[in-house]
């Protein structure tokens, strides 16, 4: 592989682990620190990048009548690549708020029946609702931020400035979050929730806010997503690839550190891109199997990683009362 080949594989490499990053920092705010165990992380994956992409892309009857005969969208705002940021995250927080106002006052295994719930029905909404957002067949030719300033070829770079400066954004309003008084709270909540509704704490009231300030954060992952794929269907938010994966990372970098969860990140989406080229050295009868044993080498991984490191490669920070150096 000539040089240029290799330097367009990191760069690919790091947009997607950027994104990952994000869905594993926003998991974390719900798991790691306050102790929320949501398995639906595909809903909103799925509900941040489709809302995303109707707000930013026209209606298709003010592209071309061609056009719209072939795809169908119920609506489109064609506005800037932010307010699609903004409006996944906006739209996912609401849908937060309403899975978490009757499940989190029950015990923690209602909440994530609840949301896995929600992911695969949220996916065959846009799968079998055609006139939402094109059905199965999806949407296409999604706008791409300051796409007009550099040759196609190199666009990328762009994207992954955009890309991590979100996720360093994220990652330092979390990190200032997570050492206020707001954090120790969720950590308290977290380790004895009736010794923190004893101190006076709302525990509904905090929790909801982890859930929505988490479920926010994976809005804008989702919408990162969708702009850089420029094409979204609703097979791509799997269980599997929406949800397993991310929890693999935030487990592998270590639930309760902000770090960890980044560097899990990268570390999972390295070994997941990785697999896939072990696969094609595979013979041909196996060839369609590729995508199972890739699944199959991250679970060994999990596995692994519960066994011999539980607390993940960097571990949970001890202390959080202020910044640190």
């Amino acid at each position: 592989m000539e040089i240029g080949g290799i330097i367009a594989f990191l760069v690919f490499w790091a947009i997607m682990a950027g994104i990952f990053a994000v869905f594993a920092l926003g998991l974390n705010i719900q798991w790691g620190y306050t102790g929320l165990f949501n398995i639906g992380i595909a809903g909103f994956f799925c509900i941040g990048a489709y809302t995303s992409a109707l707000i930013t892309t026209p209606r298709p009857e003010d592209v071309s009548p061609v056009y719209a005969q072939y795809v169908q969208q119920i609506f489109g705002w064609d506005l800037p690549f932010v307010c699609g940021l903004l409006g996944a995250a906006v739209v996912c927080g609401f849908i937060a708020f309403l899975i978490g106002y009757p499940t989190l006052r029950l015990r923690e295994d209602y909440l994530a029946i609840a949301t896995i719930g929600i992911a695969e029905t949220v996916r065959l909404v846009f799968n079998n609702y055609h006139r939402l957002a094109n059905g199965p067949r999806g949407l296409m030719g999604l706008p791409q931020p300051l796409q007009g300033l550099v040759d196609p070829r190199h666009y990328d770079y762009i994207y992954l400035v955009i890309v991590l400066a979100v996720m360093v954004v994220i990652y330092i309003s979390i990190e200032r979050a997570i050492r206020s008084p707001w954090g120790r709270v969720l950590r308290a909540i977290r380790e004895d929730e009736v010794a923190s509704a004893m101190s006076g704490k709302d525990i509904f009231r905090f929790k909801m806010q982890s859930l929505i300030f988490g479920s926010m954060i994976m809005g804008v992952g989702g919408a990162l997503y969708a702009h850089y794929t420029k094409a979204i269907s609703p097979d791509v938010f799997t269980p599997l690839y929406g949800t397993f994966i991310i929890w693999v990372m935030l487990m592998a970098g270590g639930s309760g550190n902000n770090k960890g969860a980044i560097l899990g990140a990268f570390v999972v989406w390295g070994i997941w891109i990785g697999a896939k080229f072990l696969t094609d050295f595979l013979p041909y009868t196996l060839k369609a199997r590729a995508p199972y044993i890739r699944f199959l080498i991250i679970f060994i991984l999990l596995e692994i990683i519960l066994i011999y490191r539980p607390q993940g490669l960097m571990g949970e920070e001890k202390r959080i009362s202020k910044m640190i150096d």
